[in-house]
């Protein structure tokens, strides 16, 4: 794969272009974004744990 000068500058412009388009979240949307993805952790731990179990169950 080789890059050449036009499409690295390309590239550059996309990146400039998506950083002046973002926002820093208030924080409302940060603690939303942050419940969000501590209910997930939750629920990937407690679907492996009762996993788990009946493993552990089905292996006696």
């Amino acid at each position: 794969m080789s890059l050449s000068k036009e499409s690295t500058v390309n590239f550059l412009k996309l990146c400039q272009r998506v950083l002046h388009v973002s926002k820093k979240p208030d924080r409302s949307e940060y603690l939303n974004v942050a419940k969000i993805t501590g209910i997930g952790v939750i629920i990937i731990g407690v679907v492996g744990f009762i996993i788990s179990m009946i493993a552990q169950l089905l292996g006696q």
